[in-house]
């Protein structure tokens, strides 16, 4: 009998020492924890070491931001947990709660004037626009041709245009308009190989190309050219664009 007890007592502290043996991997490991989630905490603000003097390290540093160890990009609840863990750290020297103040209220002041007047980004603006549904049903419209087709047409139209401002008749350039409404269909004939195409496209595009220049001229800007019959001239000079624009890239 007094066997079985000493084999017992022999057990039992076997096994307390066997949990002793094993709380203490426990114990170091929960303070290797604590210790790596207090550096991330230091890191996330930019400040690893754990300034036993009580002095803000980056006291003279005249970037609020870097001084506060955020980003530009960082949202309004950054920037208080950032300004709220650098005063609790640094409350016994006024001088670092001071520069921590100020760099959290020029922050503060600087995003509320951003919002008061929105600077515009024009590449936002662009990349909204040109990626719009309206603006690529209107692109897709048109694809670019060879550079062979692209010399061509462009010798085409500028000599059209050299001869509407050497020679303005007292009628205006009607005959150099009616030829530029036949080279446009021929152009787009001799690319699509369609008849319907080549009409439909032409006629559209010479009467947009009409109203537009037309509209440009008495709306917008004054007649480029001077004489009796400067704004006719304008007027076709325009429109010789926009038909080029049509024979070279429609599609």
């Amino acid at each position: 009998m007094q066997r079985n007890i000493e084999g017992e007592n022999e057990v039992f502290i076997h096994d307390k020492q066997c949990r002793k043996h094993k709380t203490v991997p426990l114990r170091r490991g929960l303070i290797m924890k604590n210790g790596r989630i207090k550096k991330e905490i230091y890191a996330s603000f930019g400040d690893m070491a754990d300034n036993s003097s009580g002095v803000f390290p980056r006291i003279r540093i005249k970037d609020p931001y870097k001084r506060l160890g955020i980003s530009k990009e960082a949202s309004e609840e950054e920037i208080q947990a950032a300004r709220n863990f650098l005063i609790n750290k640094y409350a016994g020297h006024k001088p670092s709660v001071d520069a921590i103040e100020s760099a959290h209220d020029k922050i503060i002041m600087q995003s509320f004037y951003d919002r008061k007047n929105p600077k515009i980004n024009i590449k936002k603006k662009v990349r909204e626009v040109t990626q719009s549904r309206y603006v690529k049903a209107i692109t897709n419209r048109f694809q670019t041709p060879a550079t062979s087709i692209i010399l061509k047409t462009s010798i085409a139209f500028i000599v059209l245009g050299v001869l509407t401002v050497l020679f303005p008749t007292e009628e205006g350039p009607t005959l150099q308009v009616a030829i530029s409404f036949i080279l446009s269909i021929y152009f787009i004939h001799e690319r699509l190989r369609s008849r319907i195409k080549a009409c439909l496209y032409g006629i559209g595009a010479f009467f947009f190309s009409w109203l537009l220049g037309t509209f440009l001229m008495v709306s917008v800007m004054p007649p480029l050219l001077k004489g009796p019959r400067s704004l006719e001239v304008t007027t076709s000079l325009i429109s010789y664009v926009l038909l080029w624009v049509s024979s070279t890239y429609l599609k």
